[in-house]
């Protein structure tokens, strides 16, 4: 398992499973940017029936263009601003809601394999019942590289 997203809301906590993680620091226009990208798994084998989370079974965070002070990212915290001009997050439903991430932490490290890991804290619109109180999610994953296994016939 490359990781969990956690949402808290106050009925439930959700729990998505994650399928991809991708990040760089890459150089562009004489500055290093973060980009980021994690993919849920939309398995549902572990939610309840009547969860919440079958109306949203999948999401994907993405983080583009934001300026970090190198190429390595270990042992950085981020806070990202919350600044209307420029957005450095994304989330996709994979449905016609919206939802915005704030109050966005990300702390980098490698673990004792050497893989680098991601701890992000924030708050996430409800995008599950429409409140206007924002949930607090957790998300831990590592970008450890996928593998491969082609059988052979």
């Amino acid at each position: 398992m490359k990781g969990i997203l956690k949402i808290y809301h106050p009925e439930e906590t959700l729990k998505y499973h994650l399928q991809h993680t991708y990040c760089k620091a890459v150089f562009s226009n004489m500055e290093h940017l973060l980009e980021l990208d994690i993919v849920t798994d939309d398995s549902l084998d572990h939610v309840e029936d009547d969860s919440l989370q079958y109306h949203f079974p999948q999401l994907a965070f993405k983080i583009s263009d934001f300026p970090v002070p190198g190429e390595e990212l270990s042992g950085l915290t981020l806070e990202l601003p919350e600044n209307a001009e420029e957005s450095f997050c994304e989330v996709d439903l994979y449905d016609d809601e919206d939802a915005f991430v704030t109050e966005n932490t990300l702390s980098f490290q490698n673990n004792s394999e050497g893989v680098l890991t991601l701890h992000w804290q924030g708050q996430i619109s409800d995008f599950l019942t429409g409140s206007t109180d924002p949930l607090n999610f957790k998300l831990k994953c590592d970008f450890s590289p996928e593998t491969l296994d082609i059988e052979e016939d």
